[in-house]
């Protein structure tokens, strides 16, 4: 399997490894690498040669997660799936949220384990590597707002 089949085969493993199902995978790696900017479900159907339930339930969940738009054209009676804008910015945002979350995680710990250094010096790093992360990744993304904003110029 070579050319862009290859790589939707290589996105649903790809995004297998991050948490969706294989089908959601390739349903992203399709929308990615597709001649138009958007699809119908018995489009995607045929092109991946996936059941029109497993179909439907990767693009319901994939529209909940907030990775496609799903959108009719006028005067069409399908409804159509795209990329949602911005796509991986948001999802990257998401997941920023979850800094946070280890930061505490790593507090709780701390508060449970007392003076044993060895157990404190792991909690630490975890905490104040979070930590350090949720300060710097907004900076980051500002940066990268700016050089997208450059690139449509």
């Amino acid at each position: 399997m070579d050319g862009v089949s290859g790589f939707v085969e290589e996105a649903g493993v790809f995004y297998e490894r991050l948490g969706l199902s294989r089908t959601e995978g390739r349903v992203m790696g399709w929308l990615l690498s597709a001649p138009e900017d958007s699809a119908d479900a018995p489009r995607l159907c045929g092109e991946m040669a996936v059941a029109k339930s497993s179909m439907s339930v990767a693009l319901r969940r994939l529209e909940q997660v907030g990775l496609v738009e799903r959108f009719r054209r006028s005067g069409e009676r399908r409804d159509r799936y795209r990329l949602a804008e911005d796509v991986f910015e948001q999802a990257f945002r998401a997941k920023m949220a979850e800094f946070d979350r280890f930061r505490g995680l790593a507090e709780r710990g701390l508060a449970v384990v007392g003076d044993d250094p060895a157990r404190r010096a792991r909690l630490e790093l975890m905490r104040d590597m979070y930590g350090f992360m949720a300060e710097r990744f907004p900076l980051l993304l500002d940066e990268w707002d700016r050089v997208k904003e450059e690139r449509r110029r």
